[in-house]
């Protein structure tokens, strides 16, 4: 049987299943006697306690394996666990009905349940994925049974409905191949951390737990999503020597690590690395990257109570500019909105987040936070080579603003006699529709472009890319999408301005080469992405790019431009 999920984290591997319930066991009885209502509720603070260092722990072997850039997925669990309503809500309830800890956890995770049920927005409707597990760390703390949910002998392939960032940072390497669950996203934190951990996942895989029984044979493709289980003898020796292969991939992966992305015939790429946290300099260091194409500036914002001040900006950003000096770093400002939401950002209930009040809108409705932001990257300019780029402008009169703001923080700057870059380059995202219509106007006053293809492609398809419903007409491919890229790179180069592209498309090989094919001068791509863009540059010709998208531009189909190129560029792969 084969089945098509998403691929969460690359590797191929082959094992055994072993399938996980994630069912909460509330064992205790409902009623209890008035009398034994205050040790209810100290065995609840007890319970709540110990989950708490058992999360710690979680975040202590998370630096210790992968540094701190994803421990801090789990200050949000402490801020839960942490906060006082929480834990009045639970009490209330075993007080006003004289029902146990138990009872009372279970009643208060079905309304979170309901609550989260109601939800639209896919990202935030996969935060119930994280409630759960802490209310299950709490339900096994008060039982005192093992809070192991993982086997701690033999070799298995995880199969679960969901897990949690904590459920990953849990899993020993040594006996957990892989996983594979029900739910979940590619850019869940789930995902991430198996990333960052080199555990190889596919997920989205609805009812996957029915089909599978604990001992099945299962082979795993992260790369492709693909799950096969109870292979035939053909299909497992012909994935034998696809892991092997994979697995000599990656060897000689690591040897491109000093060289530059050149192509054949001496097209130079500027090939640089988004970050989301600071520790990712790291990596784009150590792989050679010419530049930090994106900073994600939203993890300063995030797991907070309130807003960051310049200070703690400002130094976050030295240190990133410092690390990477002298080669460019370009901060995106806050990108707040969609699918990204903070608690203490005051925004009204909007039918389509998506299409509201988010980027640089909110940026410029928040000008005391604008500037703050502004300052501090202004600040970090005079350490190294800063770029400032605004996310999704759509129109002129945006661009104008942000700008107007920009220079009356330089001036304020000036008079305080605080050190900046006076000419420090101001871009913009070109992420929807309107702004590749206006992108030679916009192209004569913006100093230089990125696509954020992620947001262009949902935007110019009308598909919302969190939605596995219509997940299907969300694709890179398409005839619109890659006539916008060119509309947008010839319209930059007709203004001698550079383009680069920092969305997932730049990341994909075959897709890169369809990139620099239409133009594209730079590619910014995740830290994991970088050797297998960069093996790929190294072994193609400029100017077979530049043929193939020429053709595929007169395509109409998305099927047939996704088989002209796979034709084409099949000896380049990184998979051959």
């Amino acid at each position: 049987m084969m089945y098509k999920g998403q691929p969460a984290s690359p590797g191929i591997i082959i094992g055994k299943i072993f399938v996980i319930s994630k069912d909460i066991k509330f064992s205790k009885s409902e009623k209890i006697k008035a009398s034994n209502v205050e040790n209810e509720i100290k065995r609840l603070k007890q319970a709540i306690e110990k989950t708490k260092q058992d999360v710690l722990l979680i975040k202590e072997k998370i630096i210790s394996d992968i540094g701190n850039k994803d421990a801090e997925i789990f200050d949000a669990y402490i801020l839960f666990l942490n906060d006082r309503s929480f834990v009045e809500k639970i009490s209330k309830i075993i007080r006003e009905e004289n029902v146990s800890v138990e009872y009372a956890l279970q009643k208060l995770l079905e309304d979170y349940i309901k609550l989260f049920n109601n939800i639209s927005n896919s990202y935030l409707k996969e935060k119930i994925v994280d409630i759960k597990s802490l209310f299950e760390k709490i339900a096994k703390n008060l039982s005192e049974e093992s809070s192991e949910l993982f086997p701690k002998k033999g070799k298995w392939v995880i199969v679960a409905q969901e897990l949690s960032p904590a459920d990953t940072a849990e899993m020993d390497k040594k006996n957990i191949l892989g996983f594979i669950t029900e739910t979940g996203g590619v850019t869940s934190h789930t995902a991430i951390v198996a990333r960052s951990l080199e555990i190889p996942a596919v997920v989205g895989l609805k009812n996957i737990t029915q089909q599978v029984k604990k001992g099945d044979l299962v082979i795993m493709d992260g790369e492709k999503g693909i799950v096969i289980i109870n292979p035939d003898t053909n299909t497992l020796e012909a994935y034998k020597k696809e892991r092997l292969k994979y697995l000599i991939k990656i060897k000689l992966l690591k040897k491109l690590k000093k060289l530059d992305a050149v192509t054949l015939d001496k097209h130079k790429i500027i090939l640089n690395s988004n970050i989301e946290f600071p520790e990712e300099v790291a990596v784009a260091k150590e792989h050679n990257a010419d530049g930090i194409g994106l900073v994600r500036t939203e993890f300063i914002y995030i797991n907070r109570t309130n807003l960051p001040t310049e200070e703690e900006q400002f130094l976050i950003y030295k240190s990133i500019v410092e690390k990477m000096a002298p080669k460019p770093v370009t901060i995106r400002t806050l990108d707040i909105g969609g699918d990204k939401f903070l608690p203490y950002f005051k925004i009204s209930p909007e039918q389509n987040p998506f299409l509201g009040l988010r980027s640089i809108r909110l940026s410029l409705s928040n000008p005391s936070i604008f500037k703050t932001q502004l300052r501090a990257i202004l600040r970090a300019s005079a350490f190294g080579n800063v770029k400032i780029m605004f996310p999704m402008i759509s129109t002129i009169e945006e661009f104008i603003e942000a700008k107007n703001i920009v220079n009356e923080v330089m001036e304020d700057l000036k008079k305080k006699k605080i050190s900046f870059d006076e000419k420090i380059n101001i871009g913009i995202m070109i992420e929807v529709p309107s702004a590749v219509i206006m992108a030679e106007e916009l192209a004569k006053k913006a100093d230089f472009f990125s696509i954020g293809t992620n947001d262009l492609i949902q935007y110019t398809l009308a598909v919302d890319r969190g939605n596995p419903n219509v997940a299907a007409y969300y694709n890179p491919l398409n005839p619109a999408v890659l006539r916008m890229i060119k509309k947008t790179v010839e319209s930059a180069h007709k203004n001698f301005k550079h383009v680069s592209v920092c969305g997932e498309m730049a990341g994909e090989p075959h897709l890169a080469f369809l990139l620099l094919g239409l133009g594209v001068d730079e590619l910014s791509v995740s830290p994991a992405s970088i050797l297998q863009v960069k093996r790929l540059i190294r072994n193609i010709n400029f100017r077979d790019a530049f043929e193939v998208a020429e053709t595929v531009l007169k395509f109409e189909k998305t099927e047939d431009i996704k088989e002209f190129i796979l034709t084409r560029i099949k000896s380049y792969l990184l998979n051959k």
